[in-house]
């Protein structure tokens, strides 16, 4: 059992759009990641997805209509919802999803990584 300070955690990397676990809660990850410029649409057709914004203000694109979350916010992207996530500038995000999650979901090509612990 350990305490973790986001804050410092985020000052640990650079790279965008490559998830860091810090930690895990029963079948899922607690993962920090850096966001800037557009993503991919994919969807997760076995997991939903949470995105809290903590620095910046982050834009869901759904093919039915846009989220705008700006700090202390958060929105859960159901399963099987295909979407994009936009940040115009770099923002800092929070991901609680399950371990089998992957960042590009039903898209494999060179944004999809694999998740490390720092």
């Amino acid at each position: 059992m350990m305490k973790i300070n986001i804050a410092d955690k985020f000052g640990l990397f650079s790279d965008y759009w490559s998830p860091k676990i810090v930690g895990e809660i029963n079948d899922s990850y607690v993962k920090l990641v850096k966001l800037k410029g557009e993503f991919v649409w994919h969807s997760h057709e076995n997991e939903d997805e949470m995105f809290l914004v903590v620095k910046g203000r982050l834009l869901i694109k759904l093919r039915d209509g846009d989220i705008r979350i700006g700090e202390g916010e958060f929105f859960i992207v159901p399963k099987g919802v295909e979407h994009m996530p936009v940040a115009d500038d770099e923002v800092h995000v929070l991901l609680l999803e399950p371990k089998t999650t992957l960042n590009t979901g039903n898209v494999r090509n060179e944004r999809t990584v694999e998740a490390e612990w720092i």
